[in-house]
């Protein structure tokens, strides 16, 4: 897998249909227990809750799971879940709790409602796509410095940090996927005399 997209932070947000109010909760996760951790605070938040719907997607084991958590089979659960798949969203965790207003919404007012509010906490919690990046050195001498400045930005190489001793070494990361660009620009540009060393790879965004 070379990019998944996930949600950037925890969110919250409220929905309301004939006096129910509908609290999405969204989280990133990146394991089961995490999951069913956040499920547990959100419902030790609302104990006097009459539902507590949730779903959640994970790239461990390509994990799907969801409750219907007592409303009619196919309005709550599958909702929740759906917007989290029609988003392309992974490592996610959404919790829909529900306050009971008194009037009965029917199947269409409930799918809507907790569609509205999972598609709502998703939104603020802040859609965003990690790829592999790949960290790297680039050792050079101090008059190539000024000719690989322009050849880092261009491939989208963000600089970290930049040390000066007897030559200049520039650290930073790019997508693994313009590495193979990086490599020959920077070649191309000192005639291969700038050295380059990969120091890791992870997921970022």
């Amino acid at each position: 897998m070379q990019s998944y997209i996930t949600v950037k932070h925890p969110s919250s947000f409220e929905y309301e249909d004939r006096k129910s109010i509908f609290i999405g909760e969204a989280a990133p996760v990146s394991t089961e227990a995490e999951a069913l951790a956040f499920i547990e605070r959100v419902k030790k938040r609302y104990p006097d809750a009459r539902h507590h719907v949730y779903a959640y997607v994970l790239r461990e084991n390509s994990t799907m799971r969801f409750t219907d958590d007592r409303e009619p089979q196919g309005t709550a659960g599958m909702p929740v879940l759906d917007a989290i798949r029609k988003n392309g969203v992974t490592d996610t965790v959404i919790v829909v709790t529900r306050y009971f207003g008194g009037t009965l919404l029917g199947t269409g007012g409930l799918v809507k409602a907790y569609t509205s509010a999972a598609i709502g906490a998703l939104n603020s919690a802040e859609i965003i796509r990690y790829d592999i990046y790949t960290e790297l050195s680039v050792s050079i001498g101090y008059s190539d410095h000024g000719r690989i400045t322009s050849v880092l930005a261009e491939c989208g190489f963000r600089t970290e940090d930049t040390v000066y001793s007897e030559g200049v070494t520039v650290i930073g990361k790019l997508p693994k996927s313009d590495l193979e660009k990086l490599e020959d620009n920077i070649r191309e540009a000192t005639s291969g005399r700038a050295k380059i060393n990969i120091l890791s790879e992870k997921f970022d965004f």
